[in-house]
């Protein structure tokens, strides 16, 4: 969401706690603890149709419990809720089962394979895109 430059950090929270037109962050939290964080941006497909892009960091000790999941449907809730969107779309690793399965369970469909979207770890990786669309069934 934010760069690394920690004064971004700083003014983007003091300027709207987070909760900006075009993106946002909210902590995830799990028996009274904080889990992580889910965010959301804006984008842009055609000249009109804006969508949300989402996303999801875990603390280490939360993965594999069923927070992650949750915490998305959660927020597709919100923003379906709280926005016109018709569309929220999020991306993860090839690689990434868990992520998958956690994006599927939160209601979200496969919808195929970006090819070298991502660098990281010095190598272009795959990254598969879903979808959860504001008619989809929750």
């Amino acid at each position: 969401m934010a760069g690394t430059d920690v004064g971004e950090v700083r003014r983007h929270f003091e300027t709207n706690g987070y909760l900006g037109e075009d993106r946002g962050l909210l902590m995830v939290v799990a028996d009274g603890e904080p889990a992580g964080t889910v965010s959301w941006i804006a984008r842009r497909h055609a000249r009109v149709g804006q969508c949300w892009s989402i996303g999801i960091a875990l603390v280490p000790e939360w993965r594999g419990r069923g927070v992650g999941w949750r915490a998305q449907r959660a927020l597709c809730d919100y923003l379906f809720a709280h926005t016109p969107v018709m569309r929220i779309e999020a991306a993860t690793r090839v690689d990434n089962i868990a992520e998958q399965r956690a994006l599927e369970r939160a209601g979200f469909t496969r919808e195929g394979v970006l090819r070298a979207a991502q660098f990281s770890h010095g190598e272009w990786r795959d990254l598969v895109l879903y979808s959860r669309l504001r008619h989809d069934p929750a």
